[in-house]
């Protein structure tokens, strides 16, 4: 079975902040997100289901519509996309 991880490009000081600030940061670590280096992050789908229970005034929420899978912060949107191992 193939394990499904998301990563978007949303800059150093954001990858760093989702991974150890935010609200999901606090999760149990299969929640978290993962800072991958170079301004990107990852969510397992695990953390991809816990970003997705937070509200729109949370920065990490996460949209999908018709322009895709996207992660909030602030006023900013960073499209999310899927890799598998």
């Amino acid at each position: 079975m193939r394990n499904q991880n998301w990563v978007a490009e949303v800059g150093p000081e954001n990858a760093h902040w989702l991974a150890t600030e935010s609200r999901t940061a606090r999760l149990a670590r299969e929640y978290r997100p993962r800072d991958l280096g170079e301004g990107r992050v990852g969510l397992s789908a695990l953390a991809l289901g816990a970003s997705r229970e937070l509200g729109e005034e949370e920065d990490g929420y996460i949209t999908d519509d018709a322009d895709g899978l996207r992660l909030w912060i602030g006023d900013d949107a960073f499209d999310l996309e899927l890799t598998e191992d």
